[in-house]
């Protein structure tokens, strides 16, 4: 049986953090499902289709991964994927704090699910989707923090103020 993990995130934008992590983990399991939250209390910017496509073109290289939308329990995404891992992404001593407690809350839901932590690489520990956006606003340089592939649709998209 195929190993699957999912690597759930809002992902608003994808960062280089966050392609590190999912890249790591797609060489540990056979499918990686990348499950960006449509609803969440975090109030993406961009729209989940704009996401998904960030997702899918800064991911295409990676064979063994598949992006999906998703809302609701994250649990029962694992248990409709068939996934028996999450595998999420940690930056900081903050980071494990809050990833501590959603994996005890997962695994009370369903306790054959478990929840792996991957520790980011260091030359990615400060970046977050938050400090791209807040260098895109005020025209610094994204290079390097968000992947190639959308770095100029993210500039474009503070250019213009058109985030959908």
């Amino acid at each position: 049986m195929e190993k699957i993990a999912i690597c759930p995130g809002t992902y608003d934008p994808l960062t280089e953090g966050h392609r590190d992590v999912i890249i790591r983990c797609s060489k540990v399991f056979e499918k990686v499902i990348v499950a960006i939250s449509k609803s969440t209390k975090k109030k993406p910017l961009y729209s989940i289709e704009r996401r998904m496509d960030f997702a899918r073109r800064s991911l295409s290289s990676i064979k063994n991964i598949e992006v999906i939308p998703f809302e609701g329990l994250l649990v029962d995404l694992a248990e409709e994927t068939c996934a028996e891992v999450i595998v999420k992404g940690l930056r900081a001593i903050s980071d494990f704090e809050n990833e501590f407690q959603m994996a005890q809350i997962n695994k009370k839901l369903k306790p054959e699910l478990e929840t792996m932590f991957l520790v980011t690489n260091p030359k990615y520990a400060y970046l977050s989707s938050s400090a791209v956006k807040e260098v895109a606003r005020f025209g610094g340089c994204i290079t390097g923090l968000v992947p190639g592939e959308i770095e100029e649709d993210i500039v474009k998209s503070f250019r213009n103020m058109e985030f959908e």
